[in-house]
């Protein structure tokens, strides 16, 4: 998916081009302005959310250029005046991005994302933002809680199929962020140095003339440590089969059908009476982090995760919002701006977030300091507050992008790796609640200061 060469402009809405249309006309597009993105509620009543997208976010801001072949389409359709399309042809974002860094956990309420910038500079990246971290986010809160469910037995992202091919790359990259250890999709290995792992499929085995003779194949191609596929026909067959071709000594049978909970004890006890008592099972059939929690304990060794981790396990996107919270008037004073609506209502002001903890090390309130005035620095606020009522905690905002320039430590392979550890950390420091997988309360609240 390298899109380095193409321009990110187009991954957005018609209605933030006619927005800038109208304020440049009206002499408001170049007011100072603060948008933040946030999550009113998390989607699927889960216990919390993971932050995924940051990278690929801020490599798509560098990308977003209206290049010739842009302008003559928004010319042509008379989507934009000739002044906007002028400013559209040097628009470079050259604001300050504040966030919570990829990896971590966020709640109700969490300022992902503060994007400090003129209005025009800021309202364009509207949909580009939402629609990363949305997709991310989710199949990054589902991969969490399968990895969770696991109880560290290892995970592989088996979903390219389900999912658009751009797509698919992305939710590799996400879940691998959130816990998973390889993904099936070479391109996520290609761009961003995920593991990949495969074998075959049941059309290799239905290719040959017997199963024994597919499995001779495949161990001559890749010695007796490979996996094989052993429920293309009968099961048990299938295993005895692959212990007469490869031996003791095989690395791994997988079982992609059947009621999975007794399909593995009697392949664990076969493999055991047969003598193959390193071979490990795998499992990949329709999994979810219900079907892995409940195959957790049993003699399964890796589970591959197709449609479900792709797909956020029935929670596609996390429902974040980007909204204008504070501006600038005409005499420079900052205002603080929300929605009224019913339902639908904001917060206004800038923001900064400080997690707090219990004496056991738990956290158990994500505190939001709001201010009208960016001049007050990202997290001072939240800590001078904090240590002024006595409260631990840790400031969860970091700087994303400082003058339009991408902060180190956030993109490309090394931005993935401290996203993995932050990820370890951030889940580590939640209460026991938050690892449930029925519906309910985020497993800490958002208190605003």
């Amino acid at each position: 998916m390298n899109t380095t060469a193409r321009s990110t402009a187009f991954f957005t809405d018609h209605y933030e081009l006619t927005m800038v249309d109208a304020a440049l006309r009206n002499g408001t597009a170049h007011r100072q302005s603060v948008f933040e993105l946030f999550a009113r509620r998390l989607s699927g009543a889960r216990r919390y959310g993971v932050v995924a997208g940051i990278g690929r976010l801020l490599e798509a801001i560098e990308q977003f250029r209206f290049h010739d072949a842009e302008l003559e389409f928004l010319r042509r359709e008379n989507i934009a005046s000739e002044e906007t399309l002028n400013w559209l042809a040097n628009y470079r974002f050259s604001g300050d991005i504040w966030g919570y860094p990829e990896g971590e956990v966020f709640f109700p309420g969490s300022p992902l994302l503060t994007v400090e910038s003129t209005f025009a500079e800021g309202v364009v990246l509207e949909t580009l933002a939402l629609s990363i971290l949305n997709a991310d986010s989710a199949v990054a809160t589902a991969a969490s809680r399968m990895t969770n469910a696991a109880h560290g037995k290892p995970l592989a992202e088996m979903g390219s199929r389900r999912t658009g091919e751009y797509s698919a790359v992305a939710a590799a990259r996400a879940a691998y962020i959130a816990g998973f250890g390889a993904t099936s999709n070479l391109e996520a290995g290609r761009t961003y140095g995920i593991p990949t792992m495969g074998t075959a499929a049941h059309s290799f085995t239905l290719l040959h003339d017997s199963e024994r003779e597919a499995f001779e194949a495949q161990i001559a191609a890749f010695g007796v440590d490979t996996t094989l596929l052993v429920d293309t026909y009968d099961i048990e067959q299938g295993v005895r089969t692959a212990i007469e071709v490869a031996g003791t000594g095989l690395g791994a049978v997988r079982i992609d059908s059947g009621d999975l909970p007794v399909v593995v004890a009697r392949v664990r006890n076969l493999l055991d009476s047969l003598g193959a008592t390193r071979t490990k099972i795998t499992v990949t059939n329709d999994l979810d982090e219900h079907t892995v929690a409940a195959l957790a304990h049993s003699p399964v060794d890796a589970f591959g995760v197709g449609t479900s981790v792709v797909v956020g396990s029935g929670t596609p996107t996390m429902g974040m919002v980007y909204k204008l919270v504070s501006r600038q008037g005409d005499d420079g004073e900052w205002v603080s701006v929300a929605k009224k609506s019913a339902d639908k209502a904001t917060v206004g002001g800038r923001k900064s977030v400080r997690r707090t903890f219990d004496a056991k090390g738990h956290a158990n309130a994500e505190l939001i300091f709001a201010s009208s005035d960016p001049a007050e620095q990202h997290g001072s606020h939240a800590s001078e507050d904090a240590r002024a009522s006595g409260v631990s905690g840790r400031d969860v905002l970091v700087p994303l992008m400082r003058d339009g320039v991408i902060a180190a430590g956030h993109t490309g392979q090394e931005g993935i790796a401290l996203a993995r550890e932050r990820h370890v950390a951030s889940v580590a420091e939640l209460p026991l609640v938050a690892m449930s997988l029925t519906r309910g309360d985020p497993a800490i609240p958002t208190e605003y200061r």
